[in-house]
């Protein structure tokens, strides 16, 4: 496959996981709000623009302007709004439909119609949630993002595009659920409740099930980090990063001399998936945040160890004639 298709087919599955898990916390964000009328608005944004690594310096639009105090209006016109960030949802989607473009003969028809229809869905869904509130823009983007990786799941052969695609779904969701789960363990005063945190990543029905009680903030922060049968939870999510990539590296590597250079981006998510499966659930608990922030640093260096190694394209080769004797 070339690198320029498996880098799109990546990054399609990064965009797309990163609008559904962004609208999922924004959808957290806004409920709380409206719930708890106590909740100080201003603390809570700046917390959530801190958390999901905005701009200083982000005003209606995109456009940079002296920085306002953080509210509703300034985190949605960042993280929902800004068609020129890839952080936020209509940013996401959009380059997730132009990475689409470049990958048109791996991917069926009915996953670039649908990547199609929800970009240019997008202004109109964007009218409504100005107009009639954010949550509906938000039920929208996770619709649309169930859509395209239920078709993907239907119509794509198990060859490397589709390991390629679930990789970036894979490290992306590893990433936002972190995020997630910080919004609730650093927000203090302002943290939404777990039940909120659960219903928010489809979790709170699968909850109930393996724990039959009501909702204990130890165990539902366990389910979603260790659960191993729930596939947004982070271990779930990197055994399937790292199951792609054990086989991305059996179909690619030719010799044992690239073996080290193929597996850098495996021993990265190895030793994340290791620290979570073999560390004790009370002294992972006891270090949440740090261990959070952690898994967040594991994504980001297991992208950069992906884009090394499978989409850096070489310099060409250039022939230099024999000069004339």
């Amino acid at each position: 496959m070339l690198s320029r298709i498996a880098e799109s087919l990546f990054w399609i599955g990064r965009y797309v996981e990163r609008a559904d898990d962004t609208s999922r916390i924004l959808d957290v964000h806004t409920q709380r709000l409206v719930e708890d009328p106590w909740i100080d608005e201003r603390r809570a944004c700046a917390n959530l623009l801190a958390l999901m690594g905005a701009p200083d310096a982000v005003g209606v639009e995109g456009r940079e302007e002296a920085q306002p105090e953080a509210d509703t209006e300034r985190v949605l016109a960042a993280l929902a709004f800004d068609r020129t960030s890839p952080s936020s949802i209509v940013g996401a989607l959009s380059a997730a439909r132009e990475n689409a473009r470049g990958a048109r003969e791996v991917l069926s028809a009915e996953i670039w119609e649908s990547l199609n229809v929800t970009h240019n869905a997008l202004p109109q869904q964007r009218t409504m949630a100005r107009r009639y509130g954010p949550h509906s823009l938000f039920r929208f983007v996770r619709e649309r993002s169930a859509m395209v990786f239920g078709l993907a799941d239907a119509t794509m052969s198990r060859d490397e595009s589709w390991l390629f695609l679930i990789l970036g779904r894979s490290l992306e969701r590893i990433d936002m659920t972190s995020r997630m789960l910080s919004t609730r363990v650093l927000a203090g005063d302002a943290a939404p409740s777990w039940t909120l945190v659960l219903r928010s990543t489809g979790a709170y029905e699968p909850y109930l099930r393996t724990y039959r009680g009501v909702v204990d903030s130890s165990r539902a922060a366990e389910f979603l980090l260790l659960d191993r049968l729930f596939p947004r939870s982070v271990f779930a999510s990197l055994v399937q990063a790292e199951a792609c990539l054990a086989e991305l590296e059996r179909s690619t590597v030719r010799d044992a001399a690239r073996i080290g250079v193929a597996g850098e981006a495996h021993r990265i998510v190895g030793r994340a998936r290791t620290m979570l499966e073999f560390m004790s659930t009370p002294d992972l608990l006891a270090q949440l945040p740090a261990r959070l922030e952690e898994l967040q640093r594991t994504c980001s260096a297991a992208s950069a160890a992906v884009t090394h190694r499978f989409f850096t394209e070489q310099a060409p080769q250039v022939w230099v004639p024999e000069e004339a004797g």
